[in-house]
């Protein structure tokens, strides 16, 4: 049965206008931006073939072109539009953590890490280059590696945190494993780039690690 033959209080859009995005499921969610289905399944039976597909929503919107226009219903069109809404939605993120002070509110920064890191194949080491109010000037993807590690270059680092006349340095880098505890290597790396930095009097406020749905903040852990 289409979804337009339901009753009307079960239809996601309705439901959605009703009680709002939140009450929505993800697959719910899914068909409303799927839009239709396929011949035999409805768009939320659709959505639920994709969320099982992928096994969470991060992996989904960092999927590739291929994989996307891999499943049956969906191709170049539905992966172009999931982009931009993902963007959109960084976009948004970047603005809060650009007009807030990043330390007393960390919350926007995780979502913006989760947001871009999470769900990467391989290992993706970022920086965010913040204001002497830690609000931020500037976030980069400085350097991408294999499954297992990322070469990081603190002269590199350096040079970008002078280019944007940054007094602090959030570092990020995400582990495709799933496992996010902070190795004896990610010690030592924040500890070099800590010093490196500080010759140019610029702060290491933070280091976080991405793992799937986890997020480990040196500074909470106090490694820093």
């Amino acid at each position: 049965m289409r979804i337009a033959e339901w009753p009307e209080h079960e239809r996601p859009r309705e439901r959605l206008l009703k009680h709002g995005a939140a009450a929505l499921s993800e697959a719910e969610l899914l068909a409303i931006f799927l839009r239709t289905g396929i011949a035999g399944r409805s768009a939320i039976e659709l959505g639920r073939d994709v969320i099982a597909r992928f096994g969470s929503l991060q992996r989904l919107f960092a999927a590739t072109l291929d994989e996307i226009a891999g499943i049956r219903g969906l191709g170049p069109a539905k992966y172009v539009q999931l982009k931009a809404v993902i963007e959109l939605v960084r976009r948004a993120i970047v603005e809060d953590i650009g007009e807030r002070d990043n330390l007393s509110s960390p919350r926007a920064v995780r979502d913006f890490l989760q947001l871009t890191l999470g769900g990467r194949a391989h290992e993706v080491f970022v920086a965010l280059f913040l204001d002497a109010q830690n609000r931020l000037l500037a976030a980069e993807e400085l350097f991408r590696g294999t499954l297992t590690q990322t070469s990081v270059y603190p002269r590199e680092i350096v040079k970008t945190a002078l280019h944007h006349n940054a007094a602090g340095v959030i570092f990020a880098h995400n582990h495709p494993s799933g496992v996010a505890e902070p190795s004896r290597a990610d010690e030592l790396l924040t500890q070099t780039l800590k010093q490196a930095l500080s010759l140019v009097e610029i702060k290491t406020l933070d280091h976080f690690i991405v793992a799937g749905t986890r997020t480990v903040s040196f500074a909470e852990r106090g490694l820093l």
